[in-house]
């Protein structure tokens, strides 16, 4: 019994968010899939202990459970054989609260959509999403809205062969593979010119013991830009998704900060899927 959750805003991204949820659910053989609404509204008030509600709890609730039917009705077409469709809202922050609610759902995977383009629509729909990625252990699917399902048989593992024992999650990433049979390459990005570190070639050797009976394929791109090297490699190879291990203080982690412009997830048209460190 496999569970997706969806945090939706109801909007185009989350839409197509739970459009792909819903035949990666039958991909994967998931039995649930579940449309959760996080719709407290809050305004930080300076000098106060606690934030102040915008509008009344109650409206926010009912709109919040007619926002989840129409989805549900919508989405009817989508759902897959020996998939239930159901939803859920709370009177919660997201990301605050996105670790609580995913284990009471028994959720195996997160699954959310995001845009690219001006900063209001980063800001209106991007940032639950970077912040979920942020702040959750729970692998999330992070979906553009470009982005139509394929069932997954590429995937790209960027990874920059540092720490690989310390930092990646060995059982969730193998787990994901055992479920999803994909074809595997571990890609590595580095600067034109510049030589492979004395250390990564060891690292890699770690990292293809533990990856071995997936047969990946490794492969070195050179690229000044790492963002910009990872979906130019990925597209190029036709990849179905790009798997990253964001990391505090690594080499992935501006991908998920927002000051810098080139974050991955908001300039792919690839899914991408975050196993948390």
């Amino acid at each position: 019994m496999k569970t997706i959750l969806v945090p939706t805003d109801f909007s185009d991204a989350a839409y197509n968010a739970a459009q792909y949820a819903l035949q990666l659910a039958g991909q994967i053989s998931a039995t649930r899939v579940v449309l959760y609404h996080a719709y407290e509204l809050i305004v930080p008030i300076p000098d106060l202990p606690t934030a102040v509600p915008m509008v009344d709890v109650d409206e926010l609730r009912l709109s919040s459970l007619d926002g989840l039917q129409k989805m549900e009705t919508e989405l009817a077409p989508y759902i897959p054989a020996g998939c239930e469709l159901v939803s859920r809202a709370d009177n919660h922050l997201l990301a605050a609260n996105i670790n609580e609610v995913a284990a009471a759902e028994h959720t195996d995977f997160i699954v959310m959509g995001i845009i690219g383009g001006s900063n209001l629509e980063e800001i209106l729909v991007g940032s639950n999403t970077v912040d979920v990625v942020k702040n959750t252990q729970y692998p999330v699917f992070v979906v553009p809205i470009e982005a139509s399902f394929k069932p997954i048989k590429k995937v790209v593992f960027a990874c920059d062969l540092k720490r690989v024992v310390e930092t990646t999650p060995m059982k969730k990433l193998t787990a994901i593979l055992d479920l999803l049979k994909p074809e595997l390459i571990v890609a590595n990005v580095h600067p034109e010119g510049k030589e492979i570190s004395g250390a990564q070639p060891m690292e890699g050797l770690v990292l293809d013991t533990f990856l071995a009976p997936y047969n990946p394929d490794y492969r070195f791109v050179e690229n000044s830009n790492v963002v910009n090297g990872i979906i130019d490699f990925a597209t190029s190879e036709n990849a179905d998704l790009i798997l990253v291990v964001p990391r505090k203080h690594g080499f992935f982690d501006s991908i998920f900060k927002r000051s810098n412009t080139s974050r991955l997830a908001f300039k792919t048209s690839i899914p991408l899927l975050s196993l948390h460190q």
